[in-house]
């Protein structure tokens, strides 16, 4: 039996998915791709990272609802999913952080569905969202 398909297959999918290594100083380097649209600033207005404000401050982000900060304007795409009661966790962020666009089409089944985010983090994801889970005080 050949089973080079088999594991051919097994490769591209290791390949597709986030790894989930954790390391979240790592992630704290990764994070700089991040702040020219994403700032990290405490319920109490502590600024943890600043950065910018195109995109939600991604304080407490995992363990929120998908598109949830109050006062945010997300595309419509994003507030559907958010809509659905989808809440942010770190397997979802590292894919959502890896392809946005194609997350989005994902969870809507739209293949229309649009996001502001047209950054896409290649590798790395897991170190990030590990981070990103850390900054909560």
């Amino acid at each position: 039996m050949n089973r080079l398909p088999l594991f051919a297959g097994l490769a591209a999918l290791a390949l597709a998915t986030p790894a989930f290594a954790q390391d979240a100083a790592k992630g704290e380097s990764e994070y700089k791709k991040c702040k020219a649209c994403h700032e990290i600033v405490a319920d109490d207005g502590t600024a943890i990272v600043k950065g910018g404000k195109v995109g939600p401050n991604l304080y407490g982000i995992v363990g929120k609802p998908v598109a949830s900060q109050e006062g945010f304007k997300y595309s419509d795409s994003i507030a559907a999913v958010g809509a659905s009661g989808l809440v942010w966790d770190e397997a979802e962020l590292a894919t959502y952080m890896t392809d946005p666009k194609a997350w989005l089409v994902e969870k809507t089944g739209d293949s229309a569905a649009k996001t502001k985010m047209t950054f896409k983090l290649a590798k790395n994801q897991a170190d990030l969202t590990a981070y990103l889970a850390s900054v909560v005080q």
